[in-house]
């Protein structure tokens, strides 16, 4: 059984670490604990894990952020995959930081990421793991908040919370979105 597992983020050193791109970072811890290294491939860079007899096919799009769709769309096809077997990693500034919210389905939240995916299928019913950078900014610092780097205090606690990304993503791919939402979110 094979699934798709996106994770939102813009490439270029400027973009390292910043909040961001947390799908890439989640997507890389993720790839490295499975021993895999991604290469680059047409509108991303990609790896292919296993777990549990399942094959993950791991996405950084390297379009950018508000083109992501491209890649979603493109890796969908070309591995097909059904939709039901998708999820996307991306940040949220609606949650305080470090909550991590999976959902089989929503809107974008103002995520230009989100919004050209949903553009491009046509539809929101894919899964998707928010992971909460807070919005700790003042009025009309949005873009620089988001691109910005974390801070030391999140900066610690960063690798808990990546490492809990990496099991609900396992969960995901296991015991399907539903149960795995009740047993992670709000954890």
């Amino acid at each position: 059984m094979k699934y798709l597992i996106v994770g939102l983020g813009n490439i270029g050193s400027q973009y390292e670490n910043t909040r961001h791109n947390i799908g890439f970072n989640t997507l890389d811890a993720f790839a490295e604990a499975s021993n895999v290294v991604f290469a680059p491939n047409r509108y991303a860079e990609t790896a292919l894990a296993k777990y549990k007899g399942r094959s993950l096919v791991l996405v950084k799009p390297t379009t950018l952020m508000n083109l992501s769709g491209k890649a979603v769309n493109y890796y969908l096809q070309e591995e097909k995959i059904p939709l039901e077997r998708l999820i996307i990693v991306t940040d949220d500034l609606a949650l305080p930081f470090g909550t991590l919210r999976l959902k089989a389905k929503g809107s974008d939240g103002g995520h230009n990421g989100l919004k050209h995916i949903n553009q491009v299928l046509g539809r929101q019913d894919y899964a998707r793991l928010r992971f909460g950078i807070g919005s700790e900014f003042s009025k009309g610092n949005q873009v620089d908040y988001v691109l910005g780097k974390w801070n030391a205090e999140e900066e610690e606690k960063l690798p808990e919370r990546i490492e809990q990304c990496k099991k609900i993503i396992q969960g995901f791919t296991t015991i399907g979105v539903h149960r795995t939402m009740s047993e992670y979110n709000g954890k």
